[in-house]
């Protein structure tokens, strides 16, 4: 007989990390645990508060729902929890590491098995010049090749600066960047912005005004010297009439896609399957979940064959992280297996 049940816990961040959004100290999550008389999974619903469209105040109802109706199909639970995309992420991992021969082995692989490696980016957090400038160093020291900074929060001129100190240093070819300004562009103001920032050759800007702009984000799109890749704006849109609107109303470049934000593996896949129909780019990054969901993407990422560097680097960020063999090295991602996991829901 299969049984459920649900665990929160809260992840501290080493040091705050700032967006045009705020900044974060710590960011909760929820653990589903299964269990049958011979296996255990575990899959995670990472809640993102005031970003998931599932923010809402009768989450751990819902869970406890999903907890209570686990006798039912994994297909009838997702189908019924649309509105709930991180909770279908966690019911996805979760029966998938239950019916795993290795609970934390969901999609066997050369990554899972240590022989492969997912090339990610640097994230540089936004706060004052200096703090920035830090950042910027430790991951150019670390090896990384391509690094992504949060932008629209401090002065823009600063953060120009910023760029072309990296940029004096080091060309296109030898170091990429990617800016992520969480909408925090005026409308108005957005075009110049692109304008300027294109010069120092980025390679790409994420959702650089607010979601659901429709009409200024197509005109961004259709101007922009700068691709422009969407994030927050595919949050929320659940109907395949709603995402094949939306795809071609702004034809964006590229798409950002966050399992726990959009319905986990399966909705995934079909905003893939949109996006490369239209000649639209993608890459995963994760939605500051702990080494449990982040092992979920990742291990799911590298079955997909994308060549850009994925936004997978989060798992440092926490001091109370789930001990994992995800391994950061040289701007890359890895899976250790000489080192175990250390996940037990009675100590968290």
């Amino acid at each position: 007989m299969l049984k459920a049940s649900f665990k929160k816990h809260i992840l501290q961040f080493k040091i705050p990390g700032g967006t045009s959004r705020g900044v974060m100290k710590t960011k909760e999550t929820y653990f589903l645990l299964l269990k049958n008389e011979e296996n255990q999974g575990v899959g995670e619903c990472g809640l993102l508060r005031s970003l998931s469209v599932d923010d809402r105040p009768d989450y751990e109802e819902k869970l406890q729902w999903v907890c209570d109706n686990i006798h039912l199909e994994e297909t009838e639970l997702y189908t019924a929890l649309t509105e709930f995309p991180s909770i279908q992420f966690g019911i996805e991992t979760a029966f998938r590491s239950l019916h795993a021969v290795d609970p934390f082995q969901l999609f066997p692989s050369e990554f899972s098995q240590g022989n492969a490696a997912i090339p990610i980016n640097g994230l540089i957090w936004m706060g004052d010049r200096a703090f920035m400038k830090n950042q910027i160093d430790e991951k150019l020291k670390q090896g990384f090749s391509c690094i992504k900074m949060k932008i629209g929060a401090i002065d823009f001129d600063t953060e120009l600066e910023l760029l072309r100190s990296i940029r004096k240093e080091y060309s296109a070819s030898e170091i990429e960047l990617r800016v992520d300004a969480n909408g925090a562009f005026n409308p108005s103001e957005a075009l110049k912005k692109l304008e300027l920032l294109s010069q120092l050759e980025i390679h790409s800007i994420e959702q650089p005004i607010k979601p659901g702009q429709f009409q200024e984000m197509a005109h961004l799109c259709e101007r922009s010297p700068l691709p422009i890749a969407l994030d927050e704006e595919l949050i929320g849109v659940i109907s395949e009439e709603e995402k094949s609107v939306l795809l071609a109303t702004i034809k964006p470049q590229y798409l950002i896609l966050k399992p726990s934000l959009i319905g986990g593996f399966t909705g995934s896949e079909r905003w893939i399957e949109l996006a490369e129909n239209a000649q639209i780019g993608w890459w995963f990054t994760s939605a500051l979940e702990s080494n449990v969901g982040l092992n979920a993407i990742s291990q799911f990422t590298f079955t997909k064959n994308s060549k850009l560097p994925q936004g997978l680097g989060t798992g440092s960020l926490f001091t109370n992280n789930i001990p994992s063999p995800l391994e950061i090295k040289h701007g890359t991602l890895n899976y250790n297996p000489k080192i175990n996991w250390e996940f037990n829901p009675e100590t968290l």
